[in-house]
């Protein structure tokens, strides 16, 4: 199954036109993992995009911890989508005992169709992982249906663990992601651990996710960790938003077995204190967009 996962993006990726078409190969390719596994997986919906189209997701084992894998918020990181299939069919193939992982491949189905990194909203374009609320982030409503329906899963499945996928830096970082000087959380030495932990075959760098990427208010990570407590890491995946075949090859061998160690190993109760007591200030982000 990992060949047909790797080969699939003979079709969809950089040397390929995009097309409506690219998002129907993922959802037959879930299928194809659902029906391989029939006792441990199957299909469902978290919801519907701008446009209608039902965002599917893979639901492996039943256990009472419920994790989350999700992919492709950005609709160009298309090898984040061949590593969340991937994923997907390890854990099919060998459920982690007493989990319930949910694997989302695909968030951003327009921009993946178009290869774009933005998601088409009824009030516009947008990036959806800057579409969540935080404590640096002004507004409390969700602009894309794609964003408030993961938002209502978390909440919904009661989800304690999630990994979010993207491309491209070889990092795994950790909260706060945001716009302010006071990134410390109480649970610096846990979230260091678990990421060093999950970056044994890949090397990646580890670390706070602004001081090694940058700043960003509205992502993901930070508002499950921010409003739920939820232990949240962010995979950075390979070195090109448009990986050849052999380096989506690369990206799966030595990140599959990091993500797992991750998911068995986080602590399977939310965190209490999970508030953000810290000053925001804009100036982070002015920095970071002179420089």
């Amino acid at each position: 199954m990992l060949d047909t996962i790797i080969s699939m993006f003979l079709l969809t990726g950089p040397s390929a036109p995009y097309s409506g078409t690219n998002y129907d190969k993922v959802v037959a390719t879930l299928q194809q993992i659902a029906q391989q596994n029939p006792a441990h997986a199957k299909i469902i919906s978290i919801g519907v995009n701008d446009q209608g189209v039902p965002i599917q997701a893979l639901q492996i084992g039943n256990g009472e911890i419920s994790s989350l894998v999700v992919g492709t918020h950005h609709g160009n990181e298309y090898g984040s989508t061949a590593v969340a299939l991937a994923m997907g069919d390890n854990l099919a193939k060998d459920p982690i005992t007493g989990q319930t992982v949910y694997v989302i491949p695909v968030l951003n189905i327009s921009g993946y169709n178009k290869f774009s990194r933005h998601e088409s909203g009824i009030g516009g374009s947008r990036d959806p992982n800057r579409d969540y609320t935080g404590p640096c982030k002004e507004g409390s409503s969700f602009n894309l249906k794609s964003t408030k329906s993961l938002a209502d899963f978390l909440e919904f499945k009661n989800i304690q663990i999630t990994a979010t996928l993207h491309t491209y830096w070889p990092a795994v970082v950790y909260p706060w992601g945001i716009s302010s000087r006071d990134l410390a959380t109480p649970h610096d030495a846990q979230y260091i651990q678990l990421a060093n932990d999950a970056t044994k075959e890949s090397k990646y760098q580890v670390g706070n996710s602004t001081q090694v990427l940058y700043a960003a208010d509205g992502t993901f990570e930070d508002y499950a960790y921010w409003r739920h407590g939820i232990w949240s890491l962010l995979f950075e995946l390979g070195f090109s938003h448009r990986p050849d075949l052999t380096a989506i090859k690369n990206m799966v061998d030595v990140n599959i077995p990091g993500i797992r160690r991750y998911l068995e190993n986080a602590p399977k109760q939310r965190v209490l204190d999970h508030a953000f007591n810290g000053r925001c200030d804009k100036n982070v982000l002015q920095r970071i967009l002179l420089e």
